[in-house]
């Protein structure tokens, strides 16, 4: 349902504001979450901060923004202080140290929940199977220890298992067992009885075989998006009624590009998304499985098309897709355990999204000669207050998959 071939394209009037502000802060709690599993592997939970400047790319803090500062905003969670030598370390503060311990304790409580979405992913794909390396990149959206790949997927034995097909291939993390209560697909689950007061849970019976589904899908367009029905009402009508194929119904004889592959497509969309802590998933991580789930190559563009189902973020150089649906303004309607503990985290940070000037400093930078001196401190800070500002067109360049032209966003058409 949009004219655009470029997510940067939009004009300011098709985003979504209250989404862009979950972004901010996703992208914050991100950054943190990565630094605190970093240190907590760490032997004394303390490391050189000239060390995390290998860390730049995954922390997704680049130059030339310096990582001191960025620990000094957080001054709740993270320790400074030098040695003898006058080199700086960073630790975790004790307050850290005990919402780490909880995070680990949330995870636990809830891995059986985990384990039903991985298996119940396992079971969208084509043939049962997935490469781990590839799950690894979900590991923190459906809420997965950091054992996961040596220590978690080998406790469920009745669901998946680790093979390797040969000594030089990749390992794949394969199902079992069909567990055909597991084959219904939240939407069918949440449906409404049309006409009816009250809402129902498909019953899941094990006899359930998944195979056509005619349900039509939450719309929830923004109130500056009310002009779109005049252009598009008949088209969406049309595709809301046309009958599409279970995500766990077998795809293989879809032809690529029909209408009933599309929708198939956004109805896996939708399943996979309402499996994640925050309905919310990284662009790029989804393009490693479009051939394992019967997917489009151009997915971008299905995902911009279904705006009244998908919101794509370009904040940042990683792109975001969320389910419109499960949110009220930037609230996520229904919060997880974890989801709720990363809130909590959240409230400790002292971040304000605002710009800041570097002057260059003669002196060498301690993190290994950045060179650049923050001019403006607000390390004092301790709310937050995610300030949103238009930025220039990114070049997206998927960090995971170089050879990956296919997903530049500036060729789709």
């Amino acid at each position: 349902m949009t004219t655009s071939k470029r997510v940067q394209d939009r004009s300011k009037k098709k985003r979504v504001h209250e989404l862009e502000v979950a972004t901010e802060k996703w992208k914050i709690t991100s950054k943190i979450v990565f630094l605190m599993e970093l240190l907590k592997q760490e032997q004394e939970m303390v490391i050189p901060v000239r060390s995390l400047s290998h860390y730049r790319k995954q922390i997704n803090l680049p130059k030339p923004h310096r990582i001191s500062d960025f620990l000094r905003k957080t001054p709740k969670l993270f320790e400074l202080y030098k040695d003898h030598r006058g080199v700086l370390w960073c630790g975790l503060t004790q307050k850290a140290e005990v919402l780490m311990e909880e995070h680990k304790r949330v995870i636990e409580e809830n891995e059986d929940k985990a384990a039903e979405y991985v298996t119940r992913f396992l079971m969208m794909s084509v043939d049962k199977r997935l490469p781990l390396e590839k799950i690894a990149h979900f590991r923190r959206d459906f809420g997965l220890p950091m054992d996961f790949r040596t220590h978690w997927v080998h406790q469920y034995p009745q669901h998946f298992r680790v093979v390797k097909p040969s000594l030089d291939d990749v390992e794949f993390l394969e199902l079992v067992s069909w567990n055909p209560d597991w084959a219904i697909t939240e939407l069918e689950k949440k449906m409404k009885l049309v006409g009816g007061v009250a809402e129902t849970e498909t019953e899941a019976e094990s006899s359930h075989t998944p195979g056509l589904l005619s349900l039509p899908f939450n719309l929830k367009f923004p109130a500056n998006f009310k002009r779109v029905h005049s252009y598009y009402g008949a088209k969406i009508k049309l595709f809301q009624e046309r009958s599409y194929l279970s995500p766990y119904a077998d795809a293989k004889g879809l032809k690529a590009g029909s209408l009933e592959f599309d929708k198939r497509a956004v109805a896996v969309m939708h399943e996979l998304l309402s499996f994640t802590v925050e309905k919310r998933l990284v662009t790029d991580h989804l393009t490693h499985f479009r051939s394992e789930l019967v997917m489009p190559q151009k997915l971008m563009r299905l995902l911009l098309k279904h705006c009244g189902i998908f919101y794509v973020s370009e904040r940042g150089k990683r792109f975001s897709v969320f389910l419109t649906e499960a949110y009220d303004g930037s609230e996520l309607i229904e919060k997880s355990p974890l989801f709720l503990w990363r809130e909590k985290l959240l409230s400790l940070v002292g971040y304000r999204g605002r710009k800041k000037k570097f002057e260059v400093d003669s002196e060498s930078d301690a993190e290994g000669g950045d060179g650049l001196r923050l001019l403006q401190s607000d390390s004092d800070v301790e709310d937050l207050d995610v300030e949103l500002e238009q930025k220039g067109t990114l070049e997206y360049k998927d960090p995971l998959l170089e050879n990956d032209s296919e997903m530049d966003v500036g060729e789709i058409s």
